[in-house]
């Protein structure tokens, strides 16, 4: 698989609670640069992102994030926020308190009330894999089917794990007609990215594979 192809899959992300508008301009300049799906920033940074890019890159947020437990007006408030700011796609995190008390009614819910304030923009729901048995994120899959959302995240990249290849091959068998999975945390390289997109992933969350082509175009002088 190319590289660009790649990197056609990925949100080039930059989270970070350090990140400065600088860094942010930085990664939306690179995102178009090499052709990225997007870039996934905080909510603060959107409209000045979304003003700077205009239509040559979409602009992701994330909703709830990283923790999840907001209440679903916090959440359904910050996602029309984000719309209204320009966002192209927003990641919300599931409360995953409510999951493991079998509160299922509740996070499919909250789904659809985000997808319907989305609309046609896309919505992606972050499970947090790390913090779930399999049976957990095969029910997650089938909620997030029912509650049609666009895509199902493994992870934050922020609590104690990131994207497994078990985890995306379980994801990928247990969706339903419609929803892709996106794998997030933990990608290092092209190598981890392939083997994702292989088995079963749409979406790639990252910062890496952006980083490895620059500092690659570097050591070759341009």
């Amino acid at each position: 698989m190319k590289k660009e192809e790649i990197l056609s899959h990925c949100d080039h992300t930059l989270l970070a609670q350090t990140a400065t508008w600088e860094e942010i301009r930085t990664i939306c300049d690179d995102g178009i640069k090499y052709g990225t799906a997007s870039v996934c920033i905080p909510p603060c940074y959107v409209k000045q992102a979304k003003e700077y890019v205009g239509d040559k890159l979409a602009i992701c947020t994330v909703i709830g994030f990283p923790n999840g437990y907001h209440t679903t007006a916090t959440k359904l408030f910050e996602t029309k926020d984000a719309l209204a700011n320009g966002a192209d796609e927003i990641d919300m995190v599931i409360n995953v308190g409510a999951l493991k008390q079998g509160n299922d009614d509740e996070i499919k819910e909250e789904i659809c009330l985000l997808k319907k304030a989305c609309g046609t923009k896309l919505l992606k729901v972050i499970i947090e894999t790390c913090l779930l048995t399999d049976e957990e994120k095969v029910k997650m899959c089938h909620i997030v089917t029912e509650a049609g959302a666009d895509y199902i995240k493994t992870s934050t990249g922020f609590s104690k794990g990131g994207a497994t290849p078990a985890d995306v091959a379980l994801m990928a068998k247990n969706v339903g007609e419609g929803v892709r999975v996106k794998a997030a945390g933990g990608i290092s390289d092209f190598a981890d990215a392939e083997e994702f997109l292989t088995l079963g992933a749409d979406r790639l969350g990252t910062s890496r594979l952006v980083k490895a082509m620059k500092n690659q175009a570097t050591k070759e002088g341009y």
